[in-house]
């Protein structure tokens, strides 16, 4: 189902969203402060083990001026929403600190080049199904598979920008969409945020470790046309995590 401008103008995000604690993650929480409808929310990362994989060698995520999907795909499964109640599911990336890098080759390792650049605009990316009852969200795996990252300042696809060479970590956000007159009254209390540390990833516009670019396409089933019996030839393919 489509997302109309109409509707996402009518359930608009809480601006604290953006600044929000997370509410719960791994399945510990951290506020008693939120609606029943959100309260008991719980999220599950799936591809954990992967995740991991890649977060052991530094995760790398491709950006271009077209925007290029995320691989690993950021996907979940949900628990604990009221089946009847009606949801908006939205990610975004915030900076995780105020440095920019670079890496260097010879330690295979990223080191601090200085200070960050002007912070990209910031953005939400809204899940196309929203929004949905929570019954349709519990389900089935939820995957931001059309999300694309961008380093276009002047993107007017919605894509989300990002600044190369800089590190980010994704953001989950679950909104109850409260029927009430006076929902904006609790927009505080209207939703719950979730992050996962293993899933941060530095964006860059081409593959930094060649250890990165083995991985992804080994684990990728889009690039398998890539595999090659010489591993040799994996440290200079040019790597397409998905069709654009």
């Amino acid at each position: 189902m489509e997302m109309s401008s109409q509707t996402r103008n009518s359930t608009p995000l809480p601006p604290s969203c953006k600044l929000s604690p997370v509410c719960r993650t791994h399945g510990v929480s951290l506020s008693s402060t939120k609606v029943p409808q959100v309260s008991e929310v719980r999220v599950q990362l799936e591809m954990h083990a992967l995740w991991q994989q890649f977060d052991q060698l530094s995760t790398e995520m491709i950006v271009t001026k077209a925007g290029r999907r995320m691989f690993p795909t950021f996907q979940v499964k949900i628990s604990g929403m009221d089946p009847s109640s009606e949801y908006v599911l939205v990610m975004d990336f915030i900076p995780v600190d105020d440095k920019r890098y670079r890496y260097a080759f010879h330690s295979s390792s990223w080191l601090v080049a200085g200070r960050a650049d002007v912070a990209a605009p910031s953005r939400m990316h809204f899940h196309p199904d929203s929004p949905a009852r929570g019954a349709q969200w519990m389900k089935q795996t939820v995957s931001f598979d059309t999300l694309k990252l961008t380093n276009n300042l002047l993107d007017d696809n919605g894509h989300m920008i990002l600044n190369s060479m800089h590190r980010y970590q994704p953001r989950f956000h679950v909104v109850y969409v409260d029927p009430a007159p006076d929902s904006h009254l609790n927009a505080n209390r209207n939703f719950c945020s979730f992050f996962f540390p293993e899933t941060q990833f530095m964006a860059v516009t081409a593959y930094q470790n060649h250890r990165i670019t083995q991985l992804k396409i080994a684990s990728n089933p889009f690039a398998k046309g890539f595999r090659t019996t010489d591993t040799q030839d994996w440290l200079v393919v040019t790597y397409n995590s998905s069709p654009e």
